[in-house]
């Protein structure tokens, strides 16, 4: 399966999604409407999901990759 996504880039992508996953679960922050809920859910889940897979779908529509140049 191709990558796009580099080491530094996956751990923040990771990072960045439990701790919004985490939120919405209720283990912090304030309690947030049902609809900012789902909204926060999509938005962490899509980091974790691609730093999980390595690969970003927006990262291969904007040309981008993240990965180390292989020799």
């Amino acid at each position: 399966m191709m990558t796009n996504v580099g080491i530094l880039d996956r751990g923040l992508r990771v990072i960045v999604g439990l701790a919004l996953l985490g939120w919405t679960m209720g283990y912090y922050g304030p309690a947030l409407p049902e609809w900012g809920d789902t909204l926060v859910t999509v938005i962490g889940g899509y980091p974790f999901v691609t730093g999980l897979l390595r690969y970003c779908p927006l990262y291969s529509l904007a040309g981008l990759s993240t990965c180390a140049e292989e020799a």
